[in-house]
């Protein structure tokens, strides 16, 4: 694929700007300001929390949103962030209504994905079949309004591996569900990137890319939503890793991009969204020509 092919997209607290991700997180910048500097830092992709986006809609209206999509350049959309669709009680009764918004919105928008987790507090001992049955009714729901569902691999969820987060999805068996697996949590989580060739291409639905000191800072936790970096500023493999994803089978429409970090997310909005998206294309480059030189020594 050539680089210039490659669509990227902005996850949501690439652009939120300084809001902090543990707690109330409605972005300080208007979804339109976030929207025209994506696309013109280059992005064709943005993601954004169903509060946030309930809170635009609130003040401008739906047809203003898909207008502003449509007139940047914005191909793909990103719902996130749906927890406890597979429990019981007052959390699904609390997850359901965010299901029902999240639908309601993408159906309207042109929603391609639905990001989705085990929640953090819940450190019950797994039911992946309970799991995968609540994942395969998601999935249908969000097939009828067009969108994938990819479940997020993280070390501090009970779907902390690739062969837990397989075990949902594949026995879910949708078309339009799988996995989202991001850099970090693959790093933080000790999984080899080979590892990543053994999963059935497609069951990857989402990839996401970021950066990171290789000493983890306090929590697993608060060094993912404090002390990410921009992609080729920390110590992770970012081009290593995209070698994994392409070599897997990945064939999805864009990469996400989400880097969450205190220093970061106090940039103004406009270096934000430049300086996340060039040093992310950066990272392609160098796959480009690692693979060229390989080709060149035969190695």
């Amino acid at each position: 694929m050539n680089t210039s092919d490659i669509d990227l997209l902005a996850a949501y607290w690439t652009l939120a700007g300084d809001v902090d991700p543990l707690r109330p997180s409605i972005s300080p910048y208007s979804l339109q300001a976030r929207v025209e500097a994506a696309s013109r830092a280059g992005w064709r992709g943005i993601g954004v929390i169903h509060e946030d986006l309930a809170a635009t809609i609130n003040q401008v209206g739906i047809d203003t949103v898909k207008h502003i999509l449509e007139d940047n350049g914005i191909r793909h959309l990103e719902l996130e962030f749906l927890v406890d669709w597979y429990r019981d009680g007052t959390q699904r009764e609390v997850s359901d209504r965010a299901r029902r918004a999240i639908l309601e919105f993408g159906a309207r928008l042109g929603m391609k994905n639905v990001k989705v987790a085990a929640s953090v507090l819940d450190q019950r001992a797994p039911d992946f079949t309970r799991m995968a049955d609540e994942f395969a009714k998601l999935c249908q729901e969000a097939a009828a309004v067009g969108s994938n569902v990819s479940l997020e691999v993280m070390p501090f969820s009970i779907v902390r591996t690739l062969e837990d987060g397989l075990a949902v999805v594949q026995q879910a068996n949708q078309p339009n569900g799988g996995l989202l697996l991001d850099i970090w949590h693959i790093v933080r989580g000790g999984i080899d990137f080979g590892e990543i060739a053994k999963l059935p291409s497609h069951f990857i639905k989402g990839v996401e890319l970021d950066d990171a000191s290789s000493t983890i800072e306090g929590t697993l936790l608060e060094d993912t939503v404090f002390r990410r970096k921009l992609c080729g500023e920390g110590d992770f493999d970012t081009p290593g890793f995209i070698e994994a994803i392409q070599d897997a089978g990945f064939g999805g429409e864009w990469y996400g991009v989400e880097i969450i970090s205190t220093e970061l997310r106090k940039l103004p909005l406009e270096e934000m969204a430049t300086r996340a998206f060039d040093t992310t294309r950066q990272q392609f480059l160098e796959v480009a020509a690692r693979k060229n030189k390989a080709a060149l020594t035969g190695r």
